[in-house]
């Protein structure tokens, strides 16, 4: 399961940040089925696997800091046999996993009201907790129209136009990621998820930082909704993934080089408002 997740979580075939720290966690609870001679041995092993699941992408804090606060809470616990610290294991993986899924959820359901009735809106690449936002305010008799960008070079957005058709009361458009600067005229609102918050600086899909400066140019607010586990004020250094050229083009590049950021940094001076579970907080 552990090597599994980590194959899953450097192919994105997870693409929701909180979705890929949930099955990161769970993945420890391969360790509960193993036999180890002492404490100690088992201690070693949850460290290791905890080590290489975060490896497997460095540049998501949601994925980072709940592994990380599991394997801390057992080996500083103070236990005296496998059995405990096992025990304690799943106590831990449970609350973090319980804190990911809650705060996912309440992010969701405090952005229904800040989108308004009628509302034209954008969207780019693909956010479990804008869905979900969406899904609740139809829900509440509201009904929009949304673009969303394809999110090129994986096409993640096509997932979300998908999700978005299913829905009933919303207008779904698929569009260009370069055609944003068109069609933004005529939203009132960018709605996007966020991978984390690090200081002044929001890490997204590659893509949101020209979608956000256009958005800026033109008057139209700019919203992420997120969990608040993904805002993180220090002790956390994005790195970005950078990926196959062969997603930007199949056939050999002769002559030149091909780069494929996973993510971009966008300045929060460009948002209008990021949505949490604790609430909505403006710029």
């Amino acid at each position: 399961m552990i090597d599994e997740t980590v194959e899953e979580i450097k192919d994105m075939q997870t693409h929701s940040s909180s979705v890929v720290a949930v099955n990161a966690t769970r993945a420890l609870e391969e360790l509960l089925e193993r036999e180890f001679a002492t404490l100690e041995e088992y201690e070693r092993a949850l460290e290791r696997n905890g080590s290489v699941l975060r490896r497997a992408n460095p540049s998501h804090a949601s994925l980072q800091n709940a592994v990380r606060e599991v394997v801390d809470d057992v080996t500083e616990a103070d236990v005296d046999s496998v059995d405990e610290a096992k025990r304690l294991t799943q106590e831990r993986i449970d609350t973090v996993v319980s804190r990911v899924e809650s705060g996912k959820d309440l992010a969701a359901e405090n952005a229904v009201e800040h989108l308004e009735d009628g509302a034209t809106l954008l969207t780019h690449d693909y956010s479990s907790t804008v869905l979900e936002a969406l899904e609740r305010a139809v829900e509440a008799g509201k009904e929009f129209d949304v673009y969303i960008t394809e999110a090129r070079p994986r096409f993640i957005g096509r997932k979300t136009a998908r999700s978005l058709a299913d829905l009933e009361g919303v207008d779904a458009t698929l569009i260009t990621d370069s055609a944003h600067g068109v069609y933004l005229e005529e939203c009132d609102r960018v709605v996007i998820g966020m991978d984390c918050i690090v200081d002044e600086t929001l890490y997204n899909r590659v893509g949101t930082l020209p979608i956000a400066s256009t958005a800026n140019q033109l008057g139209v607010p700019v919203t992420v909704v997120g969990s608040a586990s993904k805002i993180v004020g220090s002790g956390f250094v994005f790195e970005n993934e950078f990926r196959s050229g062969s997603e930007v083009m199949s056939e050999p590049a002769e002559g030149f080089t091909i780069e494929n950021p996973s993510y971009d940094a966008t300045p929060v001076s460009l948002l209008e408002s990021v949505v949490t579970d604790e609430g909505r907080q403006e710029f």
